[in-house]
């Protein structure tokens, strides 16, 4: 049997290939991909500023139809040929000491050179992306089951909400009554505020910057956040603290791609002994006008978030099917084969990401 894949060879430069489906025996399995979501991570990889190393498939946030299961591996991870999962983007080998300890993104056997989306098409037969009609499933593989009548294309929300539900409630230990701010309007910032509402926080306030974030502002309201704030046009904590009585936030999540600035706005932010959650990175970019002293003068806690652990994926799924929040409404652009490259490109033109639809899909379409 044969696949279609899409390879990426070098900067900007994607090429379709067809590639043969593995035999994978009873330790494996084979994935019909039907939609694989794209984040920042994705036009990184594209434009070669994430040194990934070349060549291989992207596209890490999968939903497909397991086709078929070895019987070994089927029983390991709970699923049968025909059922719907999403992949976990990291592997584990459940054995050594950091995967006992459910720390499996630090694997001493796997980590980021086997994530999916990443590994080098010369390593067995190469479907190691969602950026494919098919993708091979490791014994090490980990699984997600999702609802039968979930459509796909909504699943891969799974990615973006577990990262909400980790960063926005689960690592900063977020409760009823908290005010929360969120450092940008991106759809991993509207999880956030989805994940933080659910949690029991009483007030999200999200951050935003002139028009370019107008739309996600507004779009956020219906995502729980009660103040979007414009910080071209206010400042954020005399704005929060005019909301809110006074308060400055209990949790501030900051989300933001290449905002050297931001960190210093989340430490400002937060009340004393509150928590900052550092999910957003710099680009190398270091943290302008941020002041060392006031994480010892408010005594914060601050928190770096490297991906997302299983229980808040499952999490993720289980708010999808609830329907509890319009994630069916947000500004979305799905393309096939055919338009990848282009709405990859779109998405690595600065000017341009903040405008553009808050969820981007590939459909392995023509």
């Amino acid at each position: 049997m044969i696949a279609e894949a899409m390879v990426l060879t070098g900067p900007r430069s994607l090429q379709r290939r067809q590639m043969t489906i593995p035999d994978v025996g009873d330790r494996g399995a084979i994935l019909r991909v039907e939609a694989c979501g794209l984040c920042g991570t994705d036009h990184e990889q594209f434009t070669g500023h994430l040194p990934a190393g070349f060549s291989f498939v992207p596209g890490h946030e999968i939903v497909g139809i397991v086709e078929h299961v070895g019987a070994a591996a089927g029983q390991r991870w709970g699923v049968q040929a025909g059922q719907r999962v999403a992949v976990e983007v990291f592997r584990s080998c459940r054995d050594c000491p950091e995967c006992r300890r459910g720390e499996y993104r630090r694997c001493a056997v796997n980590g980021i050179a086997t994530m999916f989306g990443f590994v080098d098409v010369e390593i067995g037969a190469g479907l190691w992306g969602g950026y494919a009609t098919h993708v091979e499933l490791p014994w090490d593989a980990m699984l997600l089951p999702i609802a039968e009548d979930m459509d796909p294309v909504l699943a891969t929300l799974f990615n973006p909400l577990g990262a909400g539900i980790q960063w926005g409630a689960t690592l900063p230990d977020t409760k009823a009554g908290d005010v929360v701010t969120i450092l940008g309007p991106g759809i991993r910032g509207i999880c956030a505020a989805v994940a933080a509402k659910e949690a029991g926080a009483a007030f999200v306030a999200m951050t935003g910057v002139g028009p370019r974030d107008a739309q996600r502002l507004a779009i956020a309201r219906s995502f729980g956040v009660d103040l979007p704030i414009d910080v071209s046009q206010d400042d954020a904590a005399t704005a929060l603290q005019r909301e809110t009585g006074g308060r400055l936030a209990d949790v501030v999540v900051d989300v933001t791609a290449k905002a050297p600035s931001a960190f210093a706005d989340a430490v400002g932010l937060a009340r004393p002994g509150g928590t900052v959650v550092v999910a957003g990175t710099r680009g190398g970019g270091g943290a302008p006008r941020f002041e060392p002293d006031l994480l010892v003068y408010k005594e914060l806690h601050v928190v770096g978030a490297l991906g997302v652990e299983y229980p808040a994926y499952r999490a993720a799924l289980e708010i999808l099917a609830m329907g509890r929040w319009p994630f069916d409404r947000i500004t979305r652009k799905s393309t096939g084969f055919a338009g990848l490259a282009q709405l990859l490109t779109s998405l690595a033109d600065e000017s341009a990401r903040s405008s553009g639809a808050l969820h981007n899909v590939f459909l392995p379409t023509p």
